[in-house]
């Protein structure tokens, strides 16, 4: 673009120079100053966007070579510009609001590529957090911040009104359902341990048949009682251990000496050298198991995942309520990052900017710029033509 706009001035100097001696009372007098017209213009813009960027001709003349001087206050008014422009509160949450990120997020979780693909990404980066926990870390963790802060916690108190929620909402039925059927299970299916156990303990002095058949006798009422306790849910021996447990959760609650000794229980477990690798055991399993999962892509943690990131997706599409949820949420997160480091975040553009060397600085913006700058020196061609053609016309109509 600069060998066009030279070209056109050279254009102009030619005919100028070429009709520089001809008749001027006609239409040659025209060209010559329509030609000495656009020099001017093009000198004039050439002037104008070459001190934009350097002195024109090398020549230090005041108010020249803009950019590279006025560099540093260029950063900070573009900084101040952006900022408050397009960092602001209001027009962050105005884009978000037109953009309905909710309703498009949940269309694209939808798609089996986009939901498998996110869920690889999630396990590669898990893995990878995972992998560079080291043990001693956990060690530490557990055995200067974790343990120490759980021994000066009192635990009775809280443990006292936990478990007595979980008596009144019943919570607890479903492990005493569960643990009936399996001892009853158990006891179906091996009597040998049942009645070995009490043969063991039965008189010396009594005849053998005797202990065989009270054996017999107390291993199906055993099995009976087990029968009663798993089918009835009023049974008489799940009010007692509800009996049991709701005064144990009273005592853990109200008193001293039991909350004492539970503290102390609390204490002496959790001091032992030995919680500190229990801890470590349970991270290293953990870890295993994550590992395993994360690894295999046909596994069934990344099924239920992929599953429960499409559902979500489904969710996010259909619920309204949901979407205007995640809608809002986007955008008060947004606003806040905004409004607390927007100036932050622009700061990068002043910071840059400052960095570059002057010439550079100029030589980078005039790259970006400097064609549509080019046409300026082409308008300034054409248009001092023009203007010289009026310029003269008017000349010789007044004269």
């Amino acid at each position: 673009m600069k060998s066009v706009a030279l070209a056109l001035l050279g254009m102009a100097a030619v005919i100028y120079v070429m009709t520089l001696r001809l008749d001027h009372s006609g239409v040659w007098g025209y060209v010559n100053t329509a030609a000495e017209a656009a020099m001017v213009g093009a000198m004039a813009d050439w002037f104008a966007v070459t001190a934009l960027f350097r002195h024109p001709l090398g020549i230090p003349i005041p108010h020249t070579a803009i950019i590279p001087r006025k560099k540093d206050e260029l950063a900070g008014s573009l900084q101040s510009f952006f900022t408050d422009n397009f960092l602001t509160e209001s027009v962050v949450r105005e884009r978000l609001a037109s953009a309905h990120l909710a309703r498009r997020l949940g269309v694209w979780l939808q798609d089996d590529a986009h939901a498998t693909r996110l869920v690889s990404e999630a396990a590669r980066l898990m893995k990878s957090a995972v992998g560079k926990v080291k043990d001693e870390d956990v060690i530490a963790i557990a055995n200067d911040v974790l343990l120490p802060r759980l021994a000066k916690e009192r635990i009775a108190p809280m443990t006292g009104a936990l478990l007595e929620a979980i008596i009144e909402d019943k919570a607890h039925t479903g492990l005493v359902d569960l643990s009936a059927r399996e001892l009853h299970a158990w006891l179906s299916k091996n009597p040998q341990y049942f009645t070995t156990a009490l043969h063991d303990r039965a008189p010396r002095w009594s005849p053998h048949f005797v202990n065989q058949r009270i054996v017999s006798a107390l291993y199906w009422q055993a099995l009976d009682w087990v029968a009663a306790l798993r089918d009835d849910p009023d049974h008489p021996t799940r009010q007692a251990l509800d009996a049991l447990l709701l005064r144990i959760a009273d005592d853990l609650g109200h008193d001293e000496g039991v909350q004492a000794r539970a503290e102390a229980l609390k204490v002496k477990l959790l001091t032992h050298p030995q919680t500190g690798e229990t801890v470590l055991s349970l991270w290293r399993s953990l870890q295993v198991s994550l590992n395993d999962a994360l690894d295999e892509p046909s596994s069934t943690l990344r099924a239920r995942v992929i599953s429960a990131v499409k559902s979500w997706g489904l969710s996010l599409t259909e619920d309204g309520a949901q979407q205007a949820r995640v809608d809002q949420l986007a955008a008060d997160a947004a606003g806040y990052l905004v409004a607390t480091y927007g100036r932050e975040l622009s700061s990068v553009i002043s910071h840059t900017i400052r960095q570059w060397d002057g010439r550079d600085a100029a030589n980078r913006i005039e790259l970006y710029v400097g064609r549509d700058l080019q046409f300026i020196r082409i308008n300034g061609t054409v248009v001092g033509a023009l203007v010289g053609l009026i310029i003269h016309g008017l000349t010789q109509l007044l004269s």
